[in-house]
């Protein structure tokens, strides 16, 4: 199970505990939200989601959204290549 707070794991940890990972690093607005809403349709409450992505304008839009959307953003690291690991947690 993922630990959030004083708990929280690194994202390294969390890739083995998400419930689904999705890559969107080749992908551009709109489609990189798209495709993470889509993922995160298919999800239950709760489950965790790890989304990859590149560039400035999915970094901004796509927690942006989530959030606005009821969803949890636990984690966001930008990787040694360029791209960033995003963590979201599915709200109601």
């Amino acid at each position: 199970m993922f630990l959030v707070n004083s708990e929280k794991a690194s994202i390294v940890d969390s890739l083995l505990t998400a419930d689904r990972e999705i890559d969107i690093t080749r992908d551009v607005c709109p489609m990189t939200f798209v495709k993470t809403r889509i993922a995160l349709d298919r999800l239950s409450p709760g489950q965790t989601l790890l989304v990859r992505l590149r560039g400035e304008e999915p970094l901004r839009n796509v927690p942006r959204t989530a959030t606005e959307q009821g969803h949890t953003v636990l984690e966001q690291r930008t990787e040694a290549d360029g791209t960033t690991s995003l963590l979201l947690r599915k709200g109601k």
